[in-house]
């Protein structure tokens, strides 16, 4: 984990996280992944996926807080 609580993880392991939270990838565009929950449109969430790099830190806030979760939730789908 990073020093503000957020973990150091790369875009496959944030795409593999929301799947086991119910999302479903919607659609790829080039290298980004775009997952929606069924059920609830307006939680969209967008994730890059280069390679096996790690997400920035405002990144992965970014996708937390689009996905609707705190970053203790978040750490638990890890």
């Amino acid at each position: 984990m990073g020093g503000s609580g957020l973990p150091v993880i790369s875009g496959k392991d944030g795409v593999r996280a929301l799947l086991r939270a119910g999302f479903v990838t919607d659609r790829i565009v080039g290298s980004h992944y775009v997952m929606t929950l069924p059920g609830d449109a307006s939680r969209t969430v967008t994730i890059p996926v280069h390679s096996n790099r790690d997400l920035k830190p405002g990144t992965l806030r970014s996708i937390i807080r689009q996905a609707g979760y705190s970053v203790e939730e978040f750490a638990r789908l890890l």
